[in-house]
């Protein structure tokens, strides 16, 4: 897989609602050539909700197409019907991605039992690497250490983006799974604490707006030249806490917009960033010597 910072990437659209694939194109252009590590495609900051099968399908092979294997593409696949997932993983195989982000399934509240038999279902049938993506903020189901440990032991299964900001929760995790299981950070403030306890990255909000900025900061900290990394995430920081002002992506859609890097489009049930985090928005932008 990767280590350092993969963008959690936002779907570009016009004021229509409809996906701008120039953006997009142009998008992971920027990317690569900031040095972001990974792209995640239609994942929760992508608006997966509210893309249709058809969008998942032209947003992930656009985003291969454009990447030509210069850094992993992974696609988010997960739904809340095992069927759906397994119908939405093999699609994105088929598309030439790297790996599958496959998270908890939401509203339906699965036992512990529910969700190993879940993710185990998806990989008998799909042969992909995937990772686990657990945020109980959104779905209501926390994957808990212990069946963390237990999917490890699935060859396909190889990591997990855990976005609970639970730092002591990863030292568990670490003990529990396989020595080659690789921890992603899901929660922007705390990544770097994330990775100086053994984490391998971070899957990004922020990095949508600084790329650049959250490449250097992880793999100063991945060189344990934790000193220099702490004085890169403090500029960082106000960014991060107003990336989730309010919900993702509603902030990183406004920052992005205003930077010229996409449309202002968002679709509903989702907004527009609200006036009130305007100014302070702007100001974590100039923190983060992203604007002057």
């Amino acid at each position: 897989m990767f280590k350092g910072s993969c963008v959690a990437l936002i779907t570009p659209m016009k004021a229509t609602g409809e996906v701008d694939e120039k953006a997009l194109i142009a998008l992971v252009e920027w990317h690569i050539q900031e040095g972001t590590d990974a792209i995640v495609v239609t994942g929760s900051t992508g608006e997966s909700a509210t893309l249709s099968e058809k969008e998942h399908h032209e947003v992930t092979a656009l985003v291969v197409k454009t990447a030509k294997k210069r850094l992993p593409i992974i696609a988010g696949t997960g739904t809340n019907a095992t069927t759906s997932t397994i119908a939405l993983t093999n699609s994105a195989k088929e598309l030439g991605v790297d790996a599958c982000l496959i998270v908890a399934p939401y509203y339906n509240r699965p036992t512990q039992a529910g969700l190993t038999l879940h993710y185990q279902a998806v990989a008998k049938a799909v042969n992909i690497p995937i990772l686990l993506y657990n945020v109980p903020s959104r779905t209501a189901c926390d994957i808990l250490p212990e069946t963390v440990a237990s999917l490890s032991k699935v060859p396909t299964i190889v990591g997990i983006k855990d976005a609970t900001g639970n730092i002591a929760r990863l030292s568990e995790m670490r003990e529990k799974c396989r020595p080659d299981f690789m921890f992603y950070s899901g929660d922007d403030p705390t990544c770097l604490e994330f990775i100086e306890k053994g984490g391998h990255g971070v899957i990004s909000i922020t990095a949508n707006v600084a790329p650049k900025a959250m490449h250097e900061m992880c793999h100063l900290a991945l060189s344990k030249e934790f000193e220099k990394a702490k004085a890169m995430d403090a500029r960082l920081q106000p960014l991060h806490h107003m990336m989730i002002a309010q919900a993702n992506p509603i902030p990183v859609k406004w920052a992005m917009n205003h930077l010229g890097k996409a449309p202002g489009g968002i679709r509903l049930p989702l907004t527009t960033l609200t006036s009130e985090h305007h100014d302070k928005m702007l100001q974590a932008l100039k923190t983060a010597n992203i604007i002057h």
